[in-house]
């Protein structure tokens, strides 16, 4: 661990902190200059959302001008200073004004954009990199989730560059973040994850400015963090103070001066931030002894004493450049800068400046201190002045190459196999992803598939067997000559499954940037994770989040629902149909037959790493089904309507007519046999019982909401095919997940409707007890459907 200061830095004479009246050198004077056009920019954007624009709904537009704040010089720095095109940087939610402030200098964003922070059509409340007009590499605003994304960017990247040649180069991936941030736990299951060691590429920098939302943090721990980050394999790299007050602990009564500062608590130093001037001196001097820190202390001024204390590495420009500069890339690199919340703004280190807003008086004052005016607050730099010069050549050497376009990707409607013995749908997964390697080898080339340690758990050793598993660094086999072994574990450059630990979120992370590779290096992958259905619900945040940043992928989750019956209700999962159907931008599927799988799978393949694309979820089982029952159509025509219904979200499995139908049974999934039983019972006593198959109640979802209206997208008018309007009858739905999924159905026509599934904790058994226990037996719909037919 590294910490930089006096040690490593110019003297006091050098200073970059202008504020002690010592002169800068020219290059970091023009950075000063910039930073504080940029402090006063991303100051003016939030005031301007505020005080700027009339508020009828009296809903505060909002903002964060003290986090911007802190963030200023370290952004200057990295921006101005020491970032390539190449390089990518997730920044910090709080901080998105600075990131726009920066990327209006660099000609980067319209100025008519400026005062449109969180206004429809304008400046996103955090970082977008679909939504803000002006350039950003990662979307944030999850906290922790926006960070870690860097990290699995750089995963992905070295992924692609080592199975395409054209793949284009990238520089350093950065990571910005709030020290509060820091306690999200999806941080530390990132950094531990073993294969991160070896990332070079990575560089985060924490904004230790030692205030969270509501508090200043009363223990730093910097030394806890510090020592996690090193075990874990990292450069740790902290910047506790500037220059100038590094050159003042060298002198008599500078080593008490610097123990008084770092023990001090945060709350008294935050406080002394506040102080007049003129109090500083006692402040610093209270309780303490010894003649030679009183001398030091008397031999400042107020204002250069004020200043003193507040230089800090964090704001120290030449210090920040010259650490970005000197960053071992040989390893993953994380930065400790010590700033001050609200650093140059009248709130300055006040407890509760998280939200605060600068009033017009204080506005005012501040343009005037930063060289421009409330009349004119989007002034730029004049042309020819240095600092103008240095923008110009920062947004040329920043200036990106258009994204390559992503070849064109050959994915069939079919694989032709015959699925003629019982088998799961989550064994069908695995033959399909293996069958795809002989079959279809352009679309396998460009499937990656991850785990987070249950790959042979979820019938993925076929496909790992052939394709062999992906590693940053070749890995010796040590049980290659070991002839029982079943699963071949060969980590090689070139392979094509992702093992990691079991940290979902870590899953679901690296899911959603694998799944941008042919935004971001124009390079289509098709990324398809495994996960027990049942932790789908702790990854659903990072997952959803990676989907509304653009990643484009395939999430598998099994087995499901209670049809896994001896694990009992540690292993239930019954909410995740919602899940999937209320997802925007992912398609969810559920289908329970092999050939059914076989064409939603890849129909959802097609729609993964292209523009306009979406993401997909499959809730799958381990319960073997007969094919037979699927009573598949021979004739190639029918076959083939067969397979566009399936797409569709449904079809009939019925072969009488649905205007026969004295009651509709609707089933999903692993409860089909039940379904089917139920309805040749109900034939026995004389009732018609239609069956519908769905395999998306999300897409009939959809086509309910379009109310029969074809527009184009997945589903088109599947409702009306299934449910036609000439053709009303009761409804049984029954489904391995809770009943409300399918209540929709009802709304259809207006028919009357029983759904039958799962709205309780399971518990060891049988299968037959759990769908018994459960009412997804066969007697369980024979009797619901009785009950709606009056019979």
């Amino acid at each position: 661990m590294t910490t930089l200061n006096a040690d490593t830095t110019p003297s006091l004479a050098a200073s970059s902190t202008a504020s002690t009246g010592l002169d800068p050198t020219p290059d970091v004077a023009t950075l000063r200059s910039i930073a504080t056009r940029v402090r006063w920019l991303s100051t003016a954007i939030v005031d301007a959302a505020n005080r700027g624009r009339p508020n009828v709904s009296g809903v505060k537009a909002g903002g964060h001008q003290a986090s911007c704040a802190s963030m200023v010089d370290i952004m200057v720095a990295l921006w101005f200073d020491a970032l390539r095109r190449e390089d990518r940087v997730s920044v910090k939610p709080h901080a998105s004004p600075v990131l726009h402030a920066v990327n209006y200098l660099l000609g980067d964003l319209d100025p008519k954009y400026l005062p449109t922070l969180r206004e429809l059509g304008g400046l996103q409340s955090y970082p977008s990199r679909l939504k803000d007009p002006d350039t950003v590499d990662f979307s944030t605003g999850s906290v922790g989730i926006g960070a870690t994304a860097a990290l699995w960017a750089a995963l992905a990247h070295r992924y692609t560059a080592a199975h395409f040649g054209d793949t284009p180069p990238a520089g350093r991936f950065v990571s910005l973040l709030g020290d509060a941030e820091l306690d999200e736990g999806a941080i530390w299951e990132a950094v531990a994850d073993p294969q991160v060691a070896c990332l070079g590429e990575l560089l985060w920098v924490v904004d230790l400015n030692r205030q969270s939302l509501d508090r200043v943090v009363p223990d730093i721990q910097i030394e806890r963090l510090q020592g996690m980050f090193a075990a874990a394999g990292w450069q740790v790299v902290t910047l506790k103070w500037g220059r100038a007050i590094s050159e003042l602990f060298a002198r008599p009564g500078g080593a008490q001066l610097q123990q008084r500062l770092e023990t001090m608590p945060n709350e008294e130093y935050q406080r002394m931030l506040r102080a007049p001037g003129c109090e500083v001196a006692d402040r610093l001097l209270a309780g303490q002894d010894g003649p030679a820190l009183s001398e030091l202390v008397g031999s400042l001024t107020a204002d250069e004493l004020a200043a003193i204390v507040r230089d800090l590495g964090g704001h120290d420009l030449a210090l920040l450049t010259q650490t970005f500069a000197d960053v071992d890339e040989h390893r993953p690199t994380v930065v400790f800068a010590y700033t001050i919340k609200g650093r140059g703004l009248p709130i300055e280190g006040h407890p509760n400046n998280n939200s605060a807003l600068l009033t017009a008086e204080q506005m005012s004052q501040l343009a005037g201190a930063s060289g421009t005016s409330l009349d004119d607050p989007w002034r730029t730099f004049a042309a020819g002045s240095r600092e103008a010069d240095l923008c110009l050549e920062r947004a040329q050497a920043l200036r990106r190459e258009p994204t390559p376009t992503c070849r064109d990707l050959d994915i069939p409607t079919s694989l032709g196999r015959e699925h003629r013995t019982a088998g799961s749908t989550q064994a069908a997964l695995g033959r399909l992803l293996a069958d795809l390697v002989r079959d279809a080898p352009g679309m396998a080339d460009r499937m990656v598939t991850c785990s987070p340690d249950v790959a042979s758990s979820t019938n993925l050793g076929g496909w790992i067997n052939k394709t062999g598993v992906w590693s940053a660094t070749q890995r010796r086999d040590w049980f290659a000559d070991d002839g029982q072994r079943v699963l071949r574990w060969s980590e090689v450059e070139r392979g094509r499954h992702i093992e990691l630990g079991i940290a979902e979120v870590n899953l679901v992370s690296l899911l959603g940037e694998l799944g941008t590779t042919w935004s971001r290096w124009g390079q289509r992958l098709i990324p398809v994770a495994t996960i027990y259905d049942p932790f789908v619900s702790r990854a659903l945040e990072p997952w959803s989040y990676g989907i509304y940043a653009g990643g484009q992928s395939i999430l598998v989750g099994t087995p499901s629902g209670v049809t896994l019956a001896p694990e009992g209700g540690a292993h239930q999962s019954i909410t995740t149909p919602s899940i999937g159907l209320e997802q925007p931008n992912c398609v969810a599927w559920e289908p329970a037959f092999a050939q059914d799988l076989e064409w939603t799978f890849l129909e959802a393949a097609r729609h993964v790493g292209v523009p306009g694309g979406t993401s997909a979820y499959f809730r799958l089982s381990t319960r073997p089904i007969d094919p037979a029952l699927a009573n598949l159509p021979d004739d190639p025509d029918l076959r083939e309507r067969r397979r566009r219904h399936a797409i569709a979200g449904g079809y009939r499995l019925s072969s009488h007519p649905a205007g026969a139908d004295q009651v509709t049974l609707v089933g999903v999934g692993a409860i089909m046999p039940e379904v089917i039983e139920a309805a040749q019972r109900l034939a026995d006593q004389g009732v018609c019982a239609g069956i519908v198959v769905l395999t998306s109640p999300d897409l009939v979802f959809r086509s309910f909401q379009q109310r029969g209206h074809v527009s184009g997208g997945h589903s088109g008018d599947i409702l009306g095919t299934l449910f036609p309007a000439h053709a009303p009858a009761p409804l049984v739905t029954v489904h391995d997940g809770h009943p409300h999924t399918l209540a929709f159905l009802a709304g259809a026509r207006g028919d009357r409707i029983r759904c039958l599934g799962v709205s309780e904790f399971g518990q060891s058994s049988g299968l037959a007890d759990a769908y018994r226990l459960h009412g997804l037996d066969a007697a369980s719909i024979v009797d619901a459907a009785l009950g709606l037919t009056g019979h």
